[in-house]
């Protein structure tokens, strides 16, 4: 009964957000405590959810001042020397921008953050992707996958888990699946190609004179497809699909507004830069990411340190403190919010035992007969075991018995763990990831849209790493 109680929760939960009936945070409150009381455990929903927060509450916490300490390094212009290097190989070609948009997801998810990864990445294409009208949603979802596959780094966490649930050397797991890795990867720069076709083919090839601001008297606009109310390209006589970009008519003067307004992200003249104290923050940076890989202390405590630090340097007056953050407020308080709800439905799902149940079915639902290719099997779980479990309960919880069913058919623990790692790339857009909601709520992307379109690709990028693994004789 927990089994199909708690397949139905998550399946609840996932129609509700997906189909805009519910908001996430209240899907992640609301639904767990009935389904809590279905189960004739509701006078314990208090504790399932106490213990909840208590688990997360590291990672809210981690979260929060991750925000507030990368928010303070964009705004004082530690990242516009990436920022425009990306954008002057992006230029005004959408595809081109979603090929940069992976590039620098991958790029950055090498400090084995996926909260750090998001921040970054949508704070310098954000202001691109709307100034152009493309669709966030690409945005999300390449981001998300790229950093999915990153995500396999040993300081990244899966590895490290499947590692010591397995009792291996981390080192053995991950360097031989390094090949199928990168073959997932160039997966994702592949999808972010033909997406970023696609976004060419709706929008058209723009040419933009300079991609970061526009000079106060240009009266240059970029926009979509054409039709009423809308702003319209007018072909040049340059090149084959080139266009300057003329403003037509006031009809979208607010929309105009509000584009030039987020436009400004990036705006290289703002008031916060510190170019007198960019080494001090690069420094301090480095610094901070090499004890959080070395784990020198508690990344929460780090982070803490870290923009305390961060914001006395840069801002010594406390009027301009306060500013600093109070800009990030709103990203703070969407982000540990989302993450404290979903403290209740994890919660909920750990204590009356459905994830336990839950796990216990998949793995006596596989055959015997599939014993001697138990990694390929693992390989499989993995895409949905880590989507609707934390990857926590999947390594502790599910790897190890699938582990020793493999171990009775001569499948050796290498092979089960390497192949539990296929799943990442899905699992970062998970609703049990708390990073997923610091990539949505700073895209301004309804959580829902981001799965429809991300899931399916998540999927394929997934399937690629373990064909690959298998390919390549390390599953």
């Amino acid at each position: 009964m927990l089994t199909i109680l708690g397949f139905a929760m998550i399946a609840t939960f996932l129609v509700l957000i997906m189909t805009k009936k519910m908001s996430p945070i209240a899907a992640l409150v609301l639904i767990p405590a009935l389904f809590c009381v279905a189960v004739g455990q509701g006078a314990k929903l208090g504790d399932y959810v106490i213990e909840g927060v208590g688990n997360l509450a590291p990672t809210a916490a981690m979260l929060m001042f991750a925000i507030v300490y990368f928010g303070v390094m964009i705004d004082v212009g530690l990242f516009d020397p990436i920022v425009r290097g990306i954008l002057r190989f992006c230029k005004a070609d959408p595809m081109r921008i979603v090929v940069g948009t992976a590039v620098l997801a991958a790029i950055v998810s090498l400090d084995g953050d996926g909260s750090t990864t998001f921040m970054i990445t949508v704070s310098a294409m954000y202001p691109l992707y709307k100034r152009l009208k493309m669709s966030l949603v690409v945005m999300t979802g390449v981001a998300a996958t790229a950093n999915g596959v990153m995500n396999t780094l040993p300081w990244g966490g899966p590895t490290a888990r499947a590692a010591t649930a397995l009792k291996l050397d981390a080192s053995e797991i991950f360097i031989p699946m390094i090949p199928a890795l990168a073959v997932g990867l160039l997966a994702v720069f592949l999808l972010s190609y033909v997406l970023g076709l696609r976004e060419r083919k709706r929008l058209g090839m723009l040419t933009l004179d300079e991609a970061l601001v526009r000079e106060p008297e240009q009266e240059t606009v970029l926009a979509g497809a054409g039709g009423p109310g809308e702003d319209r390209l007018r072909k040049g006589s340059g090149g084959t699909g080139s266009a300057d970009l003329t403003r037509d008519g006031d009809d979208d003067e607010d929309d105009e507004d509000e584009d030039e307004e987020e436009f400004k992200g990036l705006d290289p003249n703002r008031s916060t830069l510190r170019p007198k104290l960019y080494w001090f923050n690069a420094g301090l940076t480095i610094a901070l990411l090499t004890a959080m890989i070395m784990e020198l202390m508690p990344i929460p405590v780090l982070f803490l340190l870290g923009a305390a630090l961060a914001l006395t340097v840069n801002f010594p007056h406390m009027p301009d403190q306060r500013a600093r953050i109070a800009a990030h407020a709103d990203n703070v308080l969407n982000v540990s919010g989302m993450v404290f709800a979903a403290a209740v439905f994890t919660g909920v799902l750990t204590g009356t035992g459905m994830v336990e149940n839950m796990a216990d079915w998949v793995v006596g639902a596989v055959p015997d007969a599939m014993g001697p290719h138990m990694a390929i099997v693992t390989g499989l779980l993995s895409l949905p075991l880590t989507y609707f479990m934390s990857n926590d309960g999947f390594y502790f919880g599910v790897v190890p018995v699938l582990a020793e069913a493999g171990a009775a058919h001569g499948v050796s623990p290498l092979e089960i763990a390497r192949a539990s790692l296929a799943g990442q790339a899905l699992h970062m857009s998970s609703p049990l990831v708390p990073a997923v909601y610091v990539l949505v709520g700073m895209a301004k992307v309804e959580f829902g849209d981001h799965t429809r379109f991300t899931v399916k690709w998540a999927v394929l990028t997934s399937l690629v790493v373990l064909g690959a693994g298998i390919l390549f004789g390390t599953i």
